[in-house]
């Protein structure tokens, strides 16, 4: 994934960020579309 260094200490921690910033990305345009 990219992101390599990014979070906290950068070891394994930004896919989980990613995964977070995508979610709620993914709720905004989802909550946008639905109402």
């Amino acid at each position: 994934m990219f992101g390599c260094g990014y979070g906290v200490g950068g070891y394994g921690y930004n896919n989980f960020t990613l995964y977070v910033v995508l979610f709620i990305l993914l709720i905004i345009v989802g909550a946008a579309f639905y109402c």
